[in-house]
């Protein structure tokens, strides 16, 4: 491992990088970061998610855009730990989500794993190539983008 990589964030530290709260903070360990580059991340799938309520009673299934999110605040993760950005005050929002594909579902008991790399940035809009995988297995993979935006615009 470099010395610019962290091999562990844990949710403290998480909660203190992403405005996200329960029942929409989706990260809950970082394994792996190398600031402005990747990250592998983890979300554990509980049968006490909110969502399972509703999607399904009686076949619990984690909703795709969940996955895509969770995979999006690793993403956040990525950015708001680039040495030099000045994120005082800024949001990091969607811009676009390509190429996604859902391979498998995501139930309770499942560690979803978030491997989330920087693909490149520009002008403050980010595109990050995304896999979240279970037991090894592709779960859902795509492209997401976004830029970081004053909280004032909003």
């Amino acid at each position: 491992m470099s010395k610019n990589e962290i091999d562990y964030i844990d949710i403290n530290k998480i909660m203190a990088m992403l405005p996200h709260r329960y029942p929409f903070l989706l990260v809950d360990r970082v394994e792996e970061l190398t600031p402005g580059d990747s990250i592998k991340a983890y979300k554990n799938v509980t049968m006490n998610e909110p969502f399972f309520q509703g999607h399904f009673p009686g076949l619990p299934v984690m909703p795709g855009v969940l996955i895509v999110e969770a995979l999006a605040q690793a993403g956040g993760i990525i950015v708001l730990s680039t040495d030099g950005l000045d994120v005082t005050d800024k949001v990091f929002l969607f811009t676009g989500i390509d190429k996604v594909k859902f391979r498998r579902p995501v139930v309770p008991g499942d560690k979803l794993v978030l491997d989330v790399v920087k693909i490149r940035s520009k002008m403050g809009i980010w595109k990050m190539k995304c896999v979240a995988t279970v037991d090894g297995e592709i779960a859902v993979q795509g492209e997401v983008s976004a830029a970081i935006v004053d909280k004032g615009a909003l």
